[in-house]
């Protein structure tokens, strides 16, 4: 089926199709293709270790299409992206043949931006390491900030992670992140997250209340706002390309928070969120973003690094260390 989709392209060409995880490090070798598609459930290698093969040896833009939305395998298809894969996506189902039309349009778009990303090499692959999770620091205290917004999109699962599992349990603010993913992949991104940080993660609720300690993710389609108390949800604003948007995120943070907020920007294409981290900036508050060298795509950091937004650029590594030093000072 994917096949099927790509070919309807005159601009892309299906090289090769791997019979499973072995087959695809070997036609990736063989083939130097611009960009792998990635299953998860594979016999003699699953995607997971195939990933890790392809970035370790011959880095290669991944689009992981997985089946599976909950349990074990998305966790997987998540520690995929830790690997080095740029992006995941919902295998369509036969439920979705009716709207198939659309579906391969936003393959078809995934293809081509992620085809031009510039991928580095991830040594775990060679090695066999597991995912480092951090060390506890010691607790800090805040000292006038209320909250933390974040926005992220390609490259995000695996930076938020970087930036969260940096922080302890008794971390004494919230944090609210508008991440752009597949309709579907909250809850297994939830769900990673949670099982690799000290924080808890958990998917933000409409109204509910926004404990210290914990990260809250916006739902997909549906916008987030922050008030004193609570995030509640709001509907897409007209012109809005991305939903969840971290412009109407980190612009209520802005106007509620004020000089008390701290607003990060991560990877991601396109200019989402900068005017919303500028917002922060003009109004006092603790505004990061990510760098060049860490990001999977510049485009959403570089946006808000030209608008003046960015109080500091920081790589992904030091924005948690920096988020706690502040807090704690």
């Amino acid at each position: 089926m994917l096949a099927q989709i790509l070919a309807t392209d005159p601009a892309i060409e299906v090289v090769g199709q791997a019979i499973d995880g072995q087959a695809g490090v070997d036609m990736v070798a063989r083939l130097k293709p611009d960009l792998v598609t990635m299953d998860i459930h594979m016999p003699k290698m699953d995607g997971l270790e195939a990933t890790e093969r392809i970035m370790a040896y011959t880095p290669t833009p991944i689009l992981v299409v997985s089946s599976s939305v909950h349990g074990v395998g998305m966790g997987r298809a998540f520690d995929a992206l830790s690997a080095g894969a740029l992006e995941v996506i919902k295998k369509p189902e036969p439920r979705d043949w009716a709207d198939l039309e659309r579906i391969g349009r936003d393959v078809i778009r995934k293809v081509k931006i992620l085809a031009k990303v510039k991928v580095i090499t991830h040594i775990r692959g060679r090695r066999g390491a597991s995912p480092h999770r951090g060390v506890v620091p010691a607790p800090p205290v805040a000292e006038g900030y209320g909250i933390i917004a974040i926005g992220s999109s390609t490259g995000g699962p695996s930076a938020l992670m970087n930036v969260l599992k940096a922080l302890p349990r008794s971390f004494p603010l919230p944090i609210v992140i508008a991440q752009h993913i597949a309709e579907g992949f909250i809850p297994g991104l939830v769900s990673w997250l949670d099982s690799g940080c000290t924080i808890s993660v958990r998917a933000a609720t409409d109204g509910g209340s926004l404990e210290p300690g914990v990260a809250y993710f916006a739902p997909t389609g549906a916008n987030i706002k922050l008030d004193r108390t609570c995030a509640r949800y709001s509907a897409p604003e007209p012109g809005q390309l991305y939903i969840p948007s971290a412009d109407t995120l980190l612009s209520s943070a802005a106007r509620v928070y004020g000089a008390r907020g701290i607003g990060v920007l991560l990877t991601g294409m396109g200019a989402d969120g900068a005017a919303g981290l500028k917002a922060m900036h003009d109004a006092g508050a603790l505004t990061i973003a990510q760098d060049e060298a860490t990001s999977t795509v510049f485009g959403m950091p570089r946006a808000a690094i030209e608008l003046g937004a960015a109080g500091s650029v920081l790589a992904i590594q030091d924005i948690g260390a920096e988020i706690l030093r502040v807090v704690s000072r």
